[in-house]
C-alpha cells in the first residue's frame, strides 16, 4: 500500500451510504447512494463481480475511474448491508478496536465513534459532536481522547415522519426553512413548532451543559440535516450557534485517521 494509494471510505448509515474518495490521507470527494438491493446482488452467482459492477457504476457517476482491487474501508450501522460489501474483493472493516479513542464500550456506534475521533484529530480535544442524522446524537470526547458520553433521540425528519405514520389524522409535514410560530393555530405548523422548538432547546441544554464541564471545547455538527438545524438554532441563539463548526465529513476524517494508522502506525 502506497503513501499515496486511492482508496474509498464507505459508511453504511441508517438510511444511505456515504462514501469518501481518498488519495491517501486526503479527503478528494464525498457522495451519497441509496442502499443496494439485496435481491439483485444475490442473485448472481458471483456476488464479489456483482458488487464490484455496482462499486463502479456509482464511481463512474462521480468521474472517478474503478481500479480493480481498490481498497475499500467499511463502517457500517446495518448489518444486512454490510453483509453484502464484505463480498467485495478487497475490504477492511473499521471496527471499535481499531479507533485510537478511549473509554470505548461495546454498543457505541461506529459512526458515534468515527465522528469524535475525526473531529477531535482535526480540530481538537475536547470535543463535542452532534450528528443530525435519522438519529439524532450528542457524544463528547476529553483531551485525553476519551468517550465521556452522550445520548441518543430521534432525528428530525424521524420525528415528524413518526407522527404521520403513529396517528390518524397528523400529516407528514416538510421541514420548515424558515422557523415557525412558536404558538400555531395551523396544525402542519404546529408540528413544526413542537418539534423544530424542542430539538433546538436540547441541542442548547446538552451544549451549555457539556461547555460547563469543558469550557474550552469545540462544537461540531454534522449529518444530513445539520445546516436547516445550524441556521434555526443561530436564528434562535444566535452567540452560542455562532461558535458551532459545520463539519460533514468528520466521519470521513475518522476513517483517514485510521488508514494513517494502517499505513503508518507510529504517526
Amino acid at each position: 500500500m502506497s503513501e499515496n494509494q486511492e482508496w474509498l471510505g464507505l459508511m453504511i448509515g441508517n438510511s444511505r451510504l456515504h462514501f469518501g474518495y481518498f488519495a491517501g490521507a486526503i479527503l478528494q470527494k464525498t457522495w451519497d447512494s441509496e442502499y443496494l438491493q439485496q435481491k439483485e446482488i444475490k442473485s448472481h452467482i458471483n456476488q464479489e463481480k456483482a458488487i464490484e459492477k455496482s462499486l463502479k457504476s456509482i464511481l463512474k457517476t462521480k468521474n472517478i475511474n474503478f481500479n480493480h482491487g481498490m481498497p475499500l474501508l467499511i463502517a457500517s450501522v446495518v448489518p444486512e448491508q454490510t453483509a453484502l460489501w464484505q463480498t467485495y474483493t478487497r475490504f477492511d472493516m473499521i471496527t471499535l478496536d481499531k479507533l485510537s479513542l478511549q473509554g470505548l464500550y461495546p454498543t457505541l456506534g461506529i459512526d458515534r465513534a468515527l465522528a469524535v475521533l475525526g473531529a477531535g484529530t482535526n480540530l481538537g480535544w475536547p470535543i463535542l459532536v452532534i450528528d443530525s442524522g435519522t438519529a439524532m446524537t450528542f457524544t463528547g470526547g476529553d483531551v485525553q481522547k476519551k468517550i465521556v458520553g452522550g445520548a441518543i433521540l430521534p432525528g428530525l425528519r424521524l420525528q415528524l415522519s413518526s407522527l404521520a405514520r403513529g396517528t390518524a389524522m397528523l400529516p407528514l409535514i416538510e421541514i420548515p426553512l424558515e422557523l415557525p410560530p412558536r404558538w400555531s393555530k395551523q396544525t402542519a405548523t404546529a408540528i413544526q413548532s413542537g418539534i423544530i422548538y424542542t430539538i433546538l432547546a436540547g441541542m442548547k441544554n446538552y451544549v451549555v451543559s457539556w461547555l460547563e464541564e469543558f469550557p474550552n471545547s469545540q462544537i461540531v455538527l454534522t449529518g444530513g440535516d445539520r445546516s436547516i438545524l445550524l441556521s434555526h438554532f443561530t436564528t434562535l441563539f444566535p452567540e452560542l450557534g455562532a461558535t458551532f463548526i459545520n463539519a460533514p465529513d468528520v466521519i470521513f476524517w475518522g476513517m483517514a485517521r485510521v488508514w494513517q494508522q494502517i499505513f503508518n502506525p507510529t504517526k
